[in-house]
């Protein structure tokens, strides 16, 4: 079973403005036929009310798709900021996309 990937990576400040930029990028993603979708975190310094809204949104149209988001590279506020509003319950997150590499793509 050969699956589509894509790996987006997002930077800066993840507020509604972005957030909006975001849904967008991932509807198109998944309109063009990915299975899987990793959110690279790497350079977001920040991520605000509607940002964390975005994420939702975007897990909600890649699982509409019957496809797979994950997330990676969080920095300790966006960590913090997942655990205190059960993100971290919706959202599986890994290291770095080498481990997402390791975890995800190697048992497909």
């Amino acid at each position: 079973m050969n699956l589509s990937v894509k790996v987006l990576e997002i930077s800066g400040i993840l507020d509604g403005i972005r957030g909006n930029e975001l849904r967008r990028e991932v509807s198109n993603v998944v309109d063009n036929g990915a299975d899987i979708l990793l959110l690279d975190l790497k350079e977001v310094k920040f991520i605000d009310s509607s940002g964390l809204g975005a994420l939702v949104s975007a897990m909600q149209i890649v699982r509409a798709a019957n496809g797979k988001l994950f997330v990676c590279s969080i920095s300790d506020q966006v960590r913090m900021l997942f655990e205190l509003t059960k993100m971290d319950r919706i959202f599986k997150t890994f290291a770095d996309q080498d481990e997402f590499n390791r975890q995800v793509l190697a048992t497909q």
